[in-house]
C-alpha cells in the first residue's frame, strides 16, 4: 500500500516572535516494511538555516530557525511512503520464547541487536519508576507464558480497561493519574505499555506515526480527520522488534506509518523548540492520511 501524509502544524502567537529555532521529527523512516518514497517540509515563514540530521536510533531530524519577526510560525511536511504487509505469523514467531527466556536474554547477552535494545530497558525522560507497574502488568506474564501471548493479552487489557478521552491528558499528565483513571490517548496507552513491559524486565520502545482511518461505508473520508498516532514494541532475540497498537488492539500492519521511535514520546515529538517573544500562543494541528494508486505517486 502506499500512502501520502500531509501534517500541518501551526503556532498562532498574540505578539510578535523575533527569533526561533525548532527541531522536528516529521518525516518518516525506513523499516524493514516500509520505505519512505518521497519527503518534505515546508516552513513559513522562510527558514533562514535548514539541514537534517539522524539520532541516535536512526530518526530523521529536521533542524530549522526563523530569523525574521512573525506572529505566525506554519510547518507542512509532505511525504509519500510505501508499507508491505507484516509476517502473518508474527505473534507465532514471538511465541518461540516465554517472556522469561527474553528477560533473561537481555541481562546476560551482549550481542549486538541486545546492545541495541537496551536503552528501552530502563527508566526513560517520560516513563520514570516503571517498577510501579509490576502490579498493572503481572496477570498478564504468567509463569513460564509465551512472550507474544503475554503481550497481546497486556495490549487487550489497556484497550478494555482504559477509555479513550482526547480531553483528559496532556502530554505532562504522569503515568499514576493514567492508571488511576484509567483514561488518555494513544500517548498514554503506549506509555503504560512500555512502562508495564519495563517493569517485567522487558524491552519497549514507543513508535510515532500515523493509522490510515476508514470512514463508515458509503461516507467520504474527512480531509484533515486523522491525526498522529503512538503503540509500542516489544523486543525479542527470535524476530527482532514486534509492534503492538492498545488503542486500537490490532498488531500494526500496513495501515499503520512508521515516523520515528524512541524510549518515550520525549525523543520523537513532532515539534519543539524555543522562541524570543510571541506572548501567549495557540496551536492547531491537522494531519490527512490519503491512500494512494500506483500512478499517483511522486516520481
Amino acid at each position: 500500500m502506499k500512502y501520502r501524509v500531509i501534517h500541518t502544524t501551526q503556532y498562532l502567537y498574540s505578539a510578535q516572535v523575533g527569533l526561533c529555532r525548532n527541531e522536528a521529527c516529521l518525516l518518516p523512516r525506513d523499516t524493514n516494511r516500509q520505505v519512505c518514497l518521497t519527503s518534505q517540509l515546508q516552513i513559513e515563514p522562510q527558514p533562514a538555516d535548514l539541514r537534517e540530521r539522524r539520532d541516535s536510533f536512526g530518526n530523521r531530524i529536521s533542524h530549522f530557525s526563523v530569523q525574521q519577526a512573525h506572529e505566525k510560525l506554519q510547518v507542512t511536511a509532505t511525504s509519500e511512503v510505501s508499507n508491505r504487509p507484516r509476517e502473518a505469523n508474527i505473534l507465532e514467531l514471538g511465541n518461540g520464547l516465554s517472556w522469561e527466556a527474553v528477560r533473561n536474554h537481555l541481562s546476560s547477552e551482549k550481542s549486538q541487536a541486545v546492545l541495541e535494545a537496551l536503552p528501552f530497558l530502563y527508566d526513560s525522560p517520560m516513563i520514570r519508576e516503571a517498577h510501579l507497574l509490576t502490579e498493572f502488568a503481572r496477570p498478564s506474564f504468567g509463569s513460564e507464558r509465551p512472550l507474544g501471548e503475554a503481550v497481546a493479552d497486556l495490549m487487550q487489557r489497556i484497550y478494555r480497561e482504559f477509555k479513550y478521552d482526547p480531553g483528559y491528558t496532556t502530554i505532562a499528565t504522569p503515568l499514576s493519574e493514567v492508571l488511576a483513571n484509567r483514561r488518555g490517548v494513544c500517548q498514554d496507552f503506549a506509555h503504560l505499555g512500555i512502562a508495564s513491559l519495563r517493569a517485567m524486565g522487558l524491552a519497549a520502545r514507543y513508535v510515532s506515526g500515523y493509522i490510515e482511518t476508514l470512514p463508515p461505508p458509503g461516507q467520504e473520508r474527512l480531509i484533515g480527520a486523522d491525526a498522529s498516532h503512538a503503540w509500542f514494541s516489544v523486543y525479542t532475540p527470535a524476530v527482532g522488534w514486534i509492534d503492538f497498537d492498545p488503542t486500537n488492539n490490532q498488531i500494526p500492519d500496513q495501515q499503520h506509518i512508521t515516523v520515528a521511535w524512541g524510549r518515550d514520546f520525549s525523543d520523537v515529538s513532532p515539534l519543539k523548540g524555543v522562541a524570543l517573544g510571541g506572548g501567549k500562543h495557540k496551536v492547531i494541528v491537522s494531519v490527512d492520511v490519503a491512500r494512494l494508486e500506483d500512478s499517483v505517486v511522486s516520481s
